[in-house]
């Protein structure tokens, strides 16, 4: 049974979620505020986080970077505001997804089990390993889907991984944005090009040395993004 904790504010909001998810057979924990949500979050270890942009206590964006910092844990917005701006800000922070309020139940069920299926998979179904991948001083397990750098393990999301991945098992190939697009969000992700662009910007902030002068994801200008280093 997957867990899922919703962090909002609105009791009626909370209450109706709860309600909604449990019937889909999820287990779920609530929190009025930020300061509640990181005791839940410690102590109930959900396997995705529903998160109010609007807090009284403390910003959802702020919250959703610290919960990205220390967790490999995925985050969907929830938030009435509907500007382009502030979703793109979420998605940039590192939440998996935004959804508008008010939203549909089926829609808001159907968006969370993409999100837990990336995370379950990362792309199994295509790509199968049976030996670790390494490139400089970086090592992915694709088993396990732990990545280690110098032998210190490395927290990623389930995108930031599949794009590292998927770079790793092709390294002479230079993949365009779309083909990313396709391999790792999947076929019927409606976003655009950007977010490729910002995950792989939040990817080379915890893998390089200098996220000005990537090492492993390089930008090959006109073209897209390749494996760089030594792989092996």
């Amino acid at each position: 049974m997957k867990k899922i904790l919703v962090i909002d504010d609105e009791l009626a909001i909370r209450d109706l979620t709860e309600l909604v998810l449990k019937r889909e057979g999820f287990q779920v924990k609530t929190a009025e505020n930020g300061r509640r949500g990181i005791i839940e979050l410690n102590s109930f270890r959900p396997d995705l986080v529903l998160l109010d942009l609007m807090l009284p206590d403390c910003s959802g964006y702020d919250l959703c970077k610290e919960i990205v910092k220390q967790s490999n844990i995925p985050v969907i917005m929830v938030s009435a505001k509907d500007e382009t701006i502030d979703k793109v800000l979420g998605l940039e922070l590192g939440a998996e997804d935004y959804i508008t309020k008010p939203f549909d139940n089926r829609e808001l069920i159907a968006r969370i089990k993409v999100v837990l299926r990336r995370y379950e998979h990362n792309d199994e179904a295509k790509y199968e390993y049976t030996t670790k991948l390494v490139c400089g001083e970086l090592e992915i397990n694709p088993d396990t889907k732990v990545v280690q750098k110098n032998g210190t393990q490395i927290l990623l999301t389930a995108k930031e991984y599949g794009i590292l991945e998927t770079l790793f098992k092709r390294p002479k190939k230079i993949f365009t944005r779309d083909e990313l697009l396709e391999i790792v969000w999947g076929y019927d992700y409606s976003g655009d090009s950007r977010s490729v662009d910002m995950t792989i910007m939040r990817l080379r902030k915890k893998i390089e040395e200098d996220s000005e002068t990537p090492k492993y994801v390089k930008t090959i200008y006109g073209f897209g993004y390749q494996l760089g280093g030594d792989s092996t």
